[in-house]
């Protein structure tokens, strides 16, 4: 891969988001992510440098449109207890409103989260508030494959190579250091 491996990030975005909405055309009224629901925004949670880079992008977006609402990301991320207990919620989350104040710059887990999405052991995850009643086989028809050219890995082994490192972070640590 000789592109720049944070311009694939773009690509990569553009394929997960065109797999989820599939993924939530295909749920109808089982996927009930929406505006307000954060139950997946609680706890802490490992992102990519390919992630973490995103979101300091979003927060710069952010200082430029809305400098007091960057602010107050940057505020809660530094109060931000580590590690975080299950029940915090993610700095980027707006507590007035529960709406990601990162939302456009988010990592890919929380691009995926909501949908059937299988783990590296093959198993298959949906979030506990979405497809409540339904049969293993409407959960199985719901499935889409986020990132079926394995992208996100090859950019991944790219920083790996360029960097010499490919740590994971969290969203309060990003954040909080910008």
């Amino acid at each position: 891969m000789s592109a720049d491996p944070y311009r694939l990030d773009d690509r990569l975005v553009q394929i997960v988001d065109a797999a989820f909405a599939e993924a939530a055309r295909r749920a109808g009224p089982w996927l009930l992510c929406r505006p307000g629901c954060a139950q997946c925004c609680l706890g802490e949670f490992p992102i990519t440098p390919l992630d973490a880079e995103r979101l300091r992008r979003g927060l710069s977006a952010l200082d430029l449109s809305d400098p007091q609402r960057a602010a107050r990301v940057r505020l809660r991320a530094r109060q931000t207890a580590t590690p975080m207990a299950d029940d915090d919620p993610c700095p980027a989350l707006d507590p007035a409103t529960g709406a990601c104040d990162l939302y456009a710059a988010r990592p890919i887990t929380c691009r995926v989260f909501g949908p059937p999405v299988r783990d590296e052991s093959g198993n298959l995850g949906v979030c506990e508030l979405c497809f409540e009643g339904a049969s293993e086989a409407e959960i199985t028809a719901c499935e889409v494959e986020f990132d079926p050219e394995n992208l996100e890995t090859e950019i991944l082994d790219t920083i790996q190579i360029t960097r010499g490192f490919c740590k994971e972070t969290t969203v309060a640590q990003v954040v909080g250091a910008a």
